[in-house]
């Protein structure tokens, strides 16, 4: 269940609020798989029963209260969705409310929306205003219940511990019944908007088909990017998405007004939303006219971007760059420059092709920041594959604090790939020792992502044939990756049993019918072939299938690498790439291509004792 049905009655009624509290917390641990923060129990046990409280002077006991609510195709939770009956048209209602126990806050500098919460850690906020708009906003774009109902849902903040002197300047950002902000002193006005949206009847059906609505495919990045660039804003940027959005357009506008330097490091997992932070900010930049580059390290990535938004059009073709084409460009010549995938910045921007008169020595870094009056990085650090990749949190904060640059840092700590799934998320991480704790049991098919083991690489690939939308196939790099035959013709060289297929085609040009290997994992006539991780990173796909290749088995219930069986040429040398780091970046590599899929994924491993031991962990689900 996506939410926690509670009633006011039994709210009122409980004598002890630590009891329903710890069957939130439940609830909570059951779809994440983490224990919630002693700061979310302290809300749950103060906030609902004033909730509660006020639904009951408001004469609405017979809402029904849907607790930490989990919006689709993300690990987002809202705190209450009361759904019941509008009073004047008997239709569905429902009214999103996010309780706020601060007892003051005030607007900040760093954005429009953001504000600064007093005692609170962690830098800046969204405006609980403009954090609840956008809820209601994401409901619409993805509920069938609410398709055509337009006025079905409306949002409100309610920090019911504060006066209206204490958070001056927030109620400025409210723009619709759908951005309202309340105070404790405002509680009267925060009851009559309740009952003038809700009547005091049963609101059971309601919240049934809330809570099994059809849910809309995801706006995939690529299907949308042409729009986001060219046309108006596609994606709805949830709480620290938007708070890095605002950071950086803040960050344009004074770095030009101070001429000063203004770095930006937004950090988080796969599908926290990294790249449509980064279109979004492309997008209105380039619609603004200001002179912004979106770089990265992934031929695949950049060229993908390239076709799909580019496409026509040679002025948005050339806003997708390369971190080494910054090597010549002019200190500050640039207004933002947008660093993708940033944990693929390497030492320099120099390989074997380059010419010794250019080998300046130079690191590439030096050469982003210096380029752009803002330098944006957005990076996952787990997801730094080969040698020779620098990209790190600490590494790019100290070298611009170094240089004087006034340094902005946000963290993505939600997820949107795979589901929504933080259990999902988790159990990767614990599986492959990159999570404290040791591998952890999946209990069947979670609610929002599938996930399902393989007896045979026969029966991954028929799985993903059955599937609707898009669906890959990827392995570790096990096996030789050869060159096309002159018939034009791919070699097959993952080969398992008597079931054998190409990896992805290795150059630029198409083969046959094979696609560029920048753009297996967007063109249609992608599957069929094997992707590696070079051509898997920084994409996304309805279905996921991967292979675990013989580098990986498992020793005393744990994971471990097995070196002799990987065929990476990046990993050959040992003096270049010793054990330990060799270790640590097949997980990474294995991290990346467990969570490409969007609806579930589907595994196979080649090593048998490994294949029992995922089998022992892949219990059924419990009743």
């Amino acid at each position: 269940m996506t939410a926690l049905r509670l009633s006011v009655e039994n709210l009122l009624a409980s004598p002890n609020e630590a009891a329903f509290a710890e069957v939130i917390a439940e609830h909570v641990r059951d779809i994440t798989g983490h224990c919630p923060s002693p700061s979310e129990i302290k809300s749950w046990q103060r906030s609902l029963p004033a909730l509660a409280r006020d639904l009951a002077d408001a004469g609405l006991r017979r809402v029904e209260m849907l607790v930490e609510y989990k919006l689709p195709l993300t690990s987002k939770r809202i705190d209450v969705v009361l759904a019941g009956v509008h009073p004047r048209t008997g239709e569905d209602s429902y009214v999103v409310v996010e309780l706020k126990q601060w007892s003051r806050a005030e607007p900040s500098d760093l954005g429009e929306h953001l504000v600064i919460v007093d005692g609170m850690p962690g830098g800046e906020r969204l405006n609980p205003a403009e954090q609840v708009r956008r809820y209601c906003e994401y409901m619409r774009d993805f509920l069938g219940a609410l398709n055509r109902k337009p006025d079905a849902v409306y949002g409100a903040a309610y920090l019911h511990n504060a006066m209206d002197l204490d958070v001056d300047g927030l109620a400025d950002q409210v723009r619709d019944e759908r951005s309202r902000l309340f105070t404790k002193q405002r509680r009267g006005e925060f009851l009559r908007y309740l009952s003038e949206r809700l009547a005091d009847t049963s609101g059971a059906d309601a919240a049934d088909r809330l809570l099994h609505s059809t849910v809309s495919p995801s706006k995939q990045l690529m299907t949308y990017a042409s729009k986001e660039i060219r046309e108006r804003e596609q994606f709805t940027l949830l709480d620290e998405q938007q708070v890095a959005y605002e950071m950086v357009m803040r960050a344009v506008d004074r770095a030009r007004r101070a001429h000063s330097k203004q770095v930006v490091i937004v950090t988080g997992g796969p599908g926290s939303g990294k790249s449509v932070i980064a279109l979004s900010l492309l997008g209105e930049l380039y619609r603004q006219g200001r002179s912004t580059y979106h770089a990265t390290g992934s031929n695949s990535f950049t060229e993908t971007m390239r076709r799909y938004p580019g496409r026509g059009n040679t002025r948005i073709k050339n806003l997708f760059k390369y971190f080494n084409s910054f090597t010549d460009a002019e200190p500050s010549s640039v207004d933002v420059l947008i660093c993708d995938e940033a944990h693929r910045i390497r030492e320099n921007s120099t390989n074997r092709f380059t010419p010794a008169a250019r080998r300046t020595g130079r690191s590439q870094l030096d050469e982003l920041m210096s380029a752009a009056r803002v330098p944006v990085f957005l990076l996952d650090e787990h997801q730094v594959v080969r040698p020779g990749e620098l990209g790190t949190v600490d590494g790019i904060e100290r070298y611009a604090r170094h240089k004087g640059y006034d340094v902005h840092r946000v963290s993505l700590d939600e997820q949107f790939r795979c589901g929504g799934s933080r259990k999902y998320e988790h159990w990767v991480l614990r599986l492959l020792g990159l999570a404290d704790s040791g591998p952890m049991e999946w209990h069947g098919k979670d609610e929002d992502f599938d996930v399902r083991l393989a007896d045979s690489p026969h029966e991954l690939e028929a799985f993903l044939r059955a599937q609707t939308g898009t669906a890959r196939m990827t392995a570790g790099f096990c096996w030789p990756w050869s060159d096309p035959r002159p018939n034009q013709t791919l070699v097959n060289d993952v080969v398992i049993g008597d079931w054998a297929r190409p990896w992805n085609v290795k150059n630029d040009r198409a083969v046959g019918d094979y696609p560029p290997r920048m753009f297996w994992a967007s063109d249609p006539n992608g599957f069929g072939q094997v992707g590696c991780i070079y051509t898997a990173q920084g994409f996304e796909y309805d279905w996921n299938g991967v292979i675990l290749g013989p580098d990986l088995t498992i020793r005393d219930g744990r994971l471990i690498t097995v070196r002799e069986a990987n065929k990476d040429p990046a990993f050959k040398s040992r003096r270049a790439v010793p054990d330990a780091e060799f270790d640590l970046l097949v997980r990474h590599v294995y991290k990346v291509l467990l969570t490409r899929g969007m609806r579930g994924t589907v595994l196979y491993a080649v090593n048998p004792e490994l294949r029992r031991f995922l089998a022992g962990l892949m219990r059924p689900a419990r009743s």
